[in-house]
């Protein structure tokens, strides 16, 4: 479909009139959606923005001139010259009716309800005047057992059902998983799953969806029930912590309490539309854990002991001074955060270049998107996600490549559903694993792990020798084609094919559909960038959409999901060795002299390390000290053995976090921090959306904002620095940042803006590079295929792959918090072939050891033929079988990117004794 257009535009009449009043509306749209649109209230209980329309309720009835009798105002749409009435005495009556006998079936005590205050049934009892017993419940109700019985997620009473069918479909029709139905018939039917199976046994994913759809708090979250009713409740507006999508949540708090209740989401926000995933509605427990660190604590003899803040601070200042004064500043590095907001990112890095007098600040990206920011900088100009996130539901091919969306951006994942299932889109998925968005994709192509240029290459040679390739644009917006084409001349999809085991045939197939499509949309993750080859495979990725003209429109672009909250701002502030914020070079002399000017001091012109370089040069004894903020990399790194003995062996470390993580365990000193809900703040998400952070609840104990303690450590070493509020450092931030020029706390207060916004006028940037490219024309960049660092051999005959799944982010800091998520993700596993595992003697559930060159773990297998044979894969957030102590540390030489995604590996059952 097409955009809508206005109706009734130029014919010198309005289109619709609904109660008197001339409105023009747009082509499919319903006469709710336009009443709704336009502020004029039209009851209803079946209806969500987000669902097909069903007029089940028959609550919206409204009189159409020209119509027999009442008709639904969900299901008709407009046409011109329509004149509806919303408010007769006969539509109140028939409505009164239609409340009347849904409060028959009703068993529920509106003034005892959790929903008390945002029941949509409710309302409108109160509003037609229905008599008081029916908000009285029957004597003697019992709620009985169904499909939510032992579920730790939500509830369901079958009292409160209106038998609307909302929850069965934003299942359907949103998720795509069919999860929900109806059983029974009559006064007897009710919501279940298929056969009657418990929840957990279902295709539930525990997104929580079909409570957000429940009109009458039949469903609501199990852990909320009796902690407070809705109209007691306080929200507050802010962006969830979890991945890079940037969902708007709603911190539901109960002021008596002062504990978070449950998570909403309003349905319309930017960028998710109500939707949430399993973590973003079910995993905020973390925030009022009894594990929180509230006091600051040091290491003395060996065990930690609590402190004063003014003897932790003075601690950490005095052992950083001594160690500069002895050793120099390049002998201190600092990790800063993904996790926190850009304000904290940003007077970390100034601490670190500023006040000790080094570059050597890195952050997680490092681990997860350097490559991107490296090689869609050298291509394009600029190394971030090219087009927003809502464009992809009208991309007419979407090609998805090393990004398990659905499970690590699971709400990017339903709009990349949406295009499919309602718009049609050509949907190709390139994983060397059958995931979730397989099913729906029209060619599942499985390339074996590290062979992402072998595959892109001979795309490109198909779409080159069919003439396929946007010629005009190539001439006009692009340089050094025909480097590329000499390097792909020779790449066929046969040559291909004896790399990648996908058949060429399969790889022609791939390369027509990408670029015959109308626009088409490249989605990548860390699928790509992981490698040793990481910055190749996204320079190949910029060559592919250059070629065929698909940069610079609406739903197309070259488009990385960022895998962390604001691991896109951390980037952009420069929590990197080798630019100051906004990407700023810190060997341009320029920009440095511009730098010193507004921070006041001399600043270092040498581009400082990386995270994996840090542990490396603790090794080598060069660096002496590490100030690490909010990251973990005694459980996120690669190489684990050797990640953990330089933390142990460092002359000093400190550690600022919201709990004694794996790395705090390590650390020196121990500083108590703030967690996303207890802060004011911004986040940029993938899509580069500078989105508000808001403070909710107050902080555990004696915990500080990270900027604030980072202000107070500075001042203590002879660089005051002091700002009084959130808002303050983002001002500074657009003194300083260009590409953050026009970003003000007032200015992103409803929906962000999206960066590049150079001035206060500017309305920021939907997609990069209309036009022109930011470096001017974009560059193709000849791609020779390396193969991964490390291969199988007699000795390791696997392949060993890792990754995320759908109930646990990360290290597990927060999600195994919670008991929503720990009843189905306990614990880690690892995936083998089933004919592998029938070789090896090796079933479900049976405890084996993975082992490489770097160390081993065990863990229960799981024998699935979603992975081909001779590969493995194993999610890395458990601590109890830490997938990185398998993983190489080898680096891609341009990104300093590890080779999370392949090393070999071999795999043995572990037998009782």
């Amino acid at each position: 479909m097409g955009e809508p257009r206005p109706l009734g535009k130029g014919l010198g009449e309005p289109a619709v009139t609904i109660n008197g009043k001339a409105l023009v509306g747009q082509t499919g749209q319903s006469i709710l959606e336009l009443a709704l649109a336009n502020g004029i209230e039209i009851p209803n209980l079946c209806y969500d923005a987000r669902l097909s329309p069903s007029g089940s309720c028959r609550l919206c009835v409204v009189d159409v001139e020209g119509e027999e009798g009442p008709v639904c105002a969900c299901t008709l749409q407009i046409q011109p010259g329509m004149v509806v009435r919303t408010e007769t005495e006969e539509l109140r009556a028939i409505r009164k009716t239609v409340l009347e006998l849904l409060f028959y079936e009703h068993r529920g005590a509106c003034t005892t309800c959790d929903e008390n205050g945002n029941c949509k049934l409710q309302r409108y009892a109160y509003e037609y005047q229905l008599s008081d017993d029916v908000f009285e419940p029957p004597a003697g109700q019992e709620q009985r057992e169904n499909y939510t019985t032992g579920n730790e997620a939500l509830e369901y009473d079958t009292g409160k059902c209106i038998r609307c069918g909302r929850c069965i479909r934003i299942c359907e029709e949103v998720q795509a998983d069919s999860a929900l139905t109806f059983k029974g018939r009559a006064a007897s039917v009710e919501v279940t799953t298929a056969f009657d199976i418990a929840l957990n046994d279902s295709t539930c994913e525990l997104c929580g969806q079909c409570i957000s759809s429940c009109p009458t708090g039949a469903l609501y979250e199990r852990a909320a029930k009796g902690k407070g009713q809705c109209k007691d409740l306080v929200r507050t507006r802010t962006t969830c912590p979890y991945c890079g999508v940037g969902c708007q949540i709603d911190l539901n708090v109960n002021p008596k309490t002062e504990r978070i209740i449950r998570v909403t989401s309003e349905v319309g926000c930017i960028p998710n539309n109500g939707n949430l995933c399993v973590k973003g509605r079910f995993g905020m427990d973390f925030i009022a854990s009894d594990k929180r660190l509230t006091e600051p604590l040091i290491k003395r003899n060996g065990k930690f002991e609590k402190a004063t803040w003014e003897e932790a601070i003075k601690f950490v200042a005095e052992r950083l001074k001594c160690i500069r004064s002895e050793f120099g500043a390049d002998s201190i590095a600092g990790l800063s955060s993904a996790k926190c907001t850009n304000e904290d990112n940003y007077v970390f890095q100034k601490f670190i270049r500023a006040c000790v007098g080094t570059n050597n600040v890195d952050h997680c990206a490092r681990l997860c998107h350097a490559s991107t920011v490296v090689g869609l900088a050298r291509a394009f100009g600029s190394g971030a996600m090219t087009n927003s996130i809502d464009e992809l539901k009208k991309a007419g091919c979407i090609f998805v490549i090393g990004s398990n969306t659905t499970e690590a951006h699971p709400v990017i994942g339903l709009y990349i559903k949406e295009a499919v299932m309602k718009n049609g889109a050509e949907l190709i998925v390139a994983d060397p694993r059958a995931i979730d968005l397989a099913r729906f994709a029209r060619l599942h192509i499985a390339q074996a792990p590290g062979t992402d240029v072998a595959l892109i290459n001979a795309m490109m040679n198909v779409i080159i020798a069919e003439e396929l390739h946007d010629k005009s644009f190539i001439k006009e917006r692009t340089e050094d084609f025909e480097k590329l084409e000499a390097i792909v001349k020779g790449f066929t999809p046969e040559k291909a094919e004896g790399i990648t085991t996908i058949p060429a045939d399969k790889i022609r197939a791939a390369a027509r559909l990408y670029a015959k499509a109308k626009t088409a949309s490249i989605i990548y993750s860390m699928g790509i960038t992981q490698h040793t080859t990481g910055t190749d495979n996204v320079l190949s990725l910029a060559n592919l959409a250059m070629l065929t003209g698909n940069v610079g429109a609406e739903s197309t672009g070259v488009n990385p999901l960022r895998g962390q909250n604001n691991v896109q701002g951390a980037c952009d502030l420069g929590a990197l060795p080798d630019v100051y914020p906004g990407y700023q070079s810190v060997e341009d002399s320029q920009i440095q002299a511009k730098f010193e000017s507004a921070w006041g001091e001399k600043l270092s012109c040498r581009t400082g390390l990386t995270v994996v370089e840090m542990m490396h040069a603790i090794e080598e004894e060069k660096i002496k000290a590490l100030y690490v903020m909010g990251e973990n990399p005694a459980l996120s790194d690669p190489n684990l053995n050797r990640t953990r003995r330089a933390l142990q062996t460092v002359d000093f470390l400190a550690v600022q976090d919201i709990f004694l993580s794996e790395t705090a365990e390590y650390a020196d000193v121990v500083l108590p921090s703030t967690c996303f809900a207890e802060k004011d703040g911004t986040f940029t998400n993938t899509e580069r959306r500078v989105q508000r952070v808001r403070k909710a609840v107050a902080p555990p104990g004696q915990a500080r904002s990270d900027w604030e303690i980072i202000c107070e450590v500075a001042t203590k070493m002879g660089y005051p620095m002091a700002y009084g509020r959130a808002d303050k450092i983002m001002d500074e931030i657009a003194t300083v940042t260009p590409i953050y020029g026009g970003m003000s706390f007032e200015r992103i207060d409803s929906v962000g803006l999206q960066w590049p916004c150079p001035d206060k006028k500017h309305p920021g940037t939907r997609f990069l590079h209309e036009g022109t490219f930011k470096r001017g024309k974009g560059k193709f960049h000849p791609v020779e295929f390396v193969a991964a660092d490390e291969l199988p051999d007699e000795d390791y005959p696997f392949v060993l792959t890792t990754g995320r799944q759908l109930y646990q982010f990360h290290t597990g800091t927060m999600t195994r918090k919670s008991a929503v998520i720990n009843q189905v993700s306990p614990t880690g596993y690892v995936e083998i072939h089933p004919d592998d595992a029938e070789r090896l003697e090796i079933s479900s559930g049976e405890n084996v050891e993975v082992i490489t060159r770097r160390g081993k773990v065990t863990t229960p297998a799981r024998v699935t033929s979603s992975i081909e044979k001779g590969w493995l894969f194993i999610p890395f957030h458990f601590r109890e079988c830490p997938a990185n102590m398998l993983t190489n540390d080898a680096l891609d030489p341009t990104a300093k990117i590890p080779e999370f995604k392949v090393c070999a590996a071999a795999v043995h059952l572990v037998r009782s004794s």
